[in-house]
């Protein structure tokens, strides 16, 4: 498989979360970092989830997935317990050009969440294309104590002296 590895920005953007079970737990977390919008859609919701809606980090509805909860959305993850209802949603998904992560299902995924190391406003991403996300996590965390935990700081005024020498 050859996958390109991109950074996506998405500030302000529409995405919705198929299932509201642990391994959707996970993902919210890694994703309400990004400042998106995040809408959850599942029948059966953790208390967690619920708690993270009613802090309105999130949109949650209290459902099964139907196809019109794709409308708008700007990328789809489906995390729920049924390889039925996660093969649905990305059928549905790649109808309408939404790509979409179904975890743990390679398969039917356009998309994959990689390890990632971050310091700031530097990160890196590894992946293995599903493969084995074991050999993932274990190389992410021996990057991680490789690298100093400034590095971030040390980045940003990086950063900002480029700025400035761009600027003359």
């Amino acid at each position: 498989m050859s996958l390109l590895p991109i950074f996506v920005n998405l500030e302000n953007r529409q995405v919705l979360l198929v299932g509201a079970g642990n391994v959707a737990l996970e993902k919210i977390g890694t994703l309400l970092k990004t400042g998106l919008r995040l809408r959850v859609v599942a029948p059966r919701v953790l208390p967690q989830v619920r708690q993270l809606a009613a802090e309105g980090k999130l949109e949650l509805i209290e459902r099964a997935f139907e196809p019109e909860d794709l409308d708008g959305n700007f990328l789809v993850i489906t995390a729920t317990d049924s390889v039925e209802a996660n093969h649905a949603v990305y059928r549905e998904a790649v109808g309408r050009n939404i790509p979409c992560n179904s975890v743990d299902d390679i398969p039917n995924c356009d998309f994959f969440f990689g390890s990632i190391v971050s310091r700031g406003d530097l990160q890196i991403a590894i992946s293995t294309s599903g493969e084995s996300p074991a050999v993932a996590q274990r190389l992410r965390r021996e990057i991680d104590e490789q690298l100093p935990q400034d590095l971030g700081e040390w980045l940003a005024r990086l950063g900002e002296l480029r700025r400035e020498v761009l600027a003359t």
